[in-house]
């Protein structure tokens, strides 16, 4: 049987489990998905681990074709994703339009889960964030970094501490059970991400790498991908 060999943001990875088992059975294959921090994915493809299709964000996309590593014409967008607040289930649910309650959320957060604040887009730009609400040593002693967003949500979930709030792609929490999506981050501190598949350059299955690219980019899945948090 083929395998497919997939590495992905941790954006996509509730989009490619709602639509697994049915490529699976159409293609007689298998898929092979490793889900992470972009910046983590690209790196392990740098380094050689073998891979037919990538799932990244677009810029990444656009260098690593530009630089020969994937396939130029393959790239298909799968939408935008923002980033988001979560929630634990039944916990109060604050306003969150501008920055000043952000930070009054924040400062009063028990405990603070997002992603990797070096390698995935929305860890980086949330360090970000912290830096401008002035939050950045405040809650140093509560920050809760993990390597992905879909860890760092299944991990604020698992633990439930009174009081935690987590930021991370609105797809991560959407699709984790035990977190509850409050709100985008405000607009003046927002991130909105295009994520894009593309065919690798040493790809063993390259038509079947671009036949899931159609079905995860294609029309039929467009309320698939609107649920799960593209927009």
């Amino acid at each position: 049987m083929k395998q497919l060999r997939l590495m992905s943001g941790g954006a996509a990875q509730g989009l490619v489990g709602a639509l697994r088992e049915r490529f699976e059975q159409d293609h007689a294959c298998t898929v092979n998905g490793q889900f992470g921090a972009v910046g983590l994915m690209r790196d392990r493809m740098l380094a050689g681990e073998p891979s037919d299709l990538m799932i990244l964000s677009q810029s990444l996309i656009d260098q690593l074709t530009q630089d020969g590593h994937l396939v130029p014409g393959t790239a298909q967008a799968l939408g935008v994703v923002k980033t988001g607040v979560a929630v634990l289930p039944g916990a109060p649910r604050p306003l969150l339009q501008t920055p000043g309650q952000l930070h009054a959320l924040l400062v009063n957060a028990t405990a603070v889960y997002f992603p990797d604040p070096e390698k995935a887009t929305a860890g980086i730009h949330f360090m970000k964030v912290l830096e401008q609400l002035g939050l950045t040593t405040t809650l140093a002693d509560r920050l809760c970094p993990y390597p992905n967003g879909a860890t760092a949500m299944r991990e604020m979930a698992a633990q439930a501490r009174v009081g935690a709030v987590g930021c991370t792609q609105v797809t991560e929490i959407l699709y984790t059970p035990g977190v509850s999506f409050l709100e985008v981050l405000p607009e003046s501190l927002g991130l909105s991400t295009v994520y894009t598949a593309a065919v690798c350059t040493r790809a063993a299955e390259p038509q079947l790498a671009r036949q899931l690219i159609d079905v995860l980019c294609g029309d039929a899945a467009a309320a698939l991908r609107r649920e799960g948090g593209f927009v």
